[in-house]
């Protein structure tokens, strides 16, 4: 194993325990509607119109951020050694 392998490794490893802290930090998204359509209840909350701003929408971003950051340094540690090899 190479040191670019370990630390790649070591990178890997930190995105993935971000990635699940992340998840587990999220709110549950409910189904409710059905509940919702016979309530009469509007969409027209806060949370819809400051979607990009609250907590939860942070999180989704940063979530998605890490995960396309986790494949690429997936494909990252398994190219490098095809080209580092010699």
């Amino acid at each position: 194993m190479s040191v670019l392998e370990i630390i790649g490794g070591a990178i890997l490893l930190v995105a993935c325990i971000l990635i699940i802290c992340l998840c587990l930090a999220q709110d549950q998204k409910s189904q409710d509607s059905m509940t919702a359509a016979l309530t009469g209840s509007s969409s027209d909350s806060f949370y819809g119109k400051n979607e990009g701003r609250t907590k939860e929408a942070i999180l989704n971003k940063i979530t998605r951020a890490l995960g396309i950051a986790l494949f690429v340094i997936t494909l990252a540690v398994n190219i490098i050694p095809i080209f580092t090899n010699k």
